[in-house]
């Protein structure tokens, strides 16, 4: 009875200690929103570069990714689609400073809803009578709302046209309120406009904002900053470079 009570307490944890094995090669990746598509085909070639790892991708607004970050969330990348929202990372000390590098790069344009579009040409065509509502991000937490203002303020618009805004908590809700047809234009990343296909359409490319370049660290908190690192460094493979090409991202 002896060596079977040894034998079976050995097996016992030996069954507890694969749970945390596996745990162990796992991280998680708070990601821009516009970086979904990309990011859930680059995940699964990670992990079979990277033999017994997991990674588990959060997607959101870059402020609210920083949010859940600074409310102690268990994330060991955090990728921003502006270099503010990375700058106050910086500042709250919640990511590695040191890891920190800028991965890609996105451009804003204006699109319209395929159907039905007015036509919109410039930005001033924007306060005509045929637009009564424009979907904007939120400023205070989604990147591409701070590019839109900059874009609208260097034209002397955006008080003009607040009353017709209609706030998005992300890049994407921006794409799904145009490409639903709910509003008549809005300011996304190329990279979204390409992903809504034959749904909405580009109407032009505006300038006057700064470059928007995506920068990713190493979250500070993470408990797997080795793997948390090895796949910031895939990123730059030619795997990685080919997915993120493919839909529509620049190098840096």
């Amino acid at each position: 009875m002896r060596p079977f009570r040894l034998l079976s307490l050995a097996t016992a944890v030996v069954a507890l200690a694969l749970p945390l094995a596996a745990a162990a090669q796992q991280i998680t990746v708070s990601a821009a929103a516009s970086l979904t598509d990309a990011f859930k085909e680059i995940g699964p070639k990670f992990e079979a570069a990277k033999s017994g790892a997991t990674v588990r991708f959060n997607f959101a607004a870059s402020g609210v990714l920083l949010q859940q970050i600074g409310q102690g969330a268990p994330v060991d990348v955090f990728a921003s689609a502006d270099q503010d929202t990375m700058n106050r990372g910086v500042e709250q000390k919640l990511v590695d400073t040191a890891t920190r590098k800028d991965f890609v790069t996105n451009s804003l344009v204006l699109i319209e809803p395929a159907q039905g579009a007015v036509g919109v040409k410039t930005l001033q065509d924007l306060g005509g009578a045929s637009v009564k509502k424009i979907a904007v991000g939120k400023v205070a937490t989604v990147p591409v709302g701070r590019y839109t203002k900059q874009v609208l303020d260097g034209a002397n618009l955006w008080t003009t046209l607040e009353p017709k805004f209609v706030q998005a908590d992300s890049v994407r809700q921006v794409l799904d309120y145009v490409s639903r047809g709910e509003v008549e234009a809005g300011f996304v990343y190329r990279t979204d406009a390409a992903v809504a296909g034959d749904k909405v359409k580009i109407a032009f490319t505006p300038t006057g904002h700064t470059p928007v370049t995506y920068p990713i660290a190493v979250v500070a908190d993470s408990k797997q900053k080795a793997l948390a690192g090895d796949f910031i460094a895939f990123l730059s493979s030619p795997a990685a470079q080919e997915v993120l090409t493919r839909y529509g991202f620049g190098k840096p």
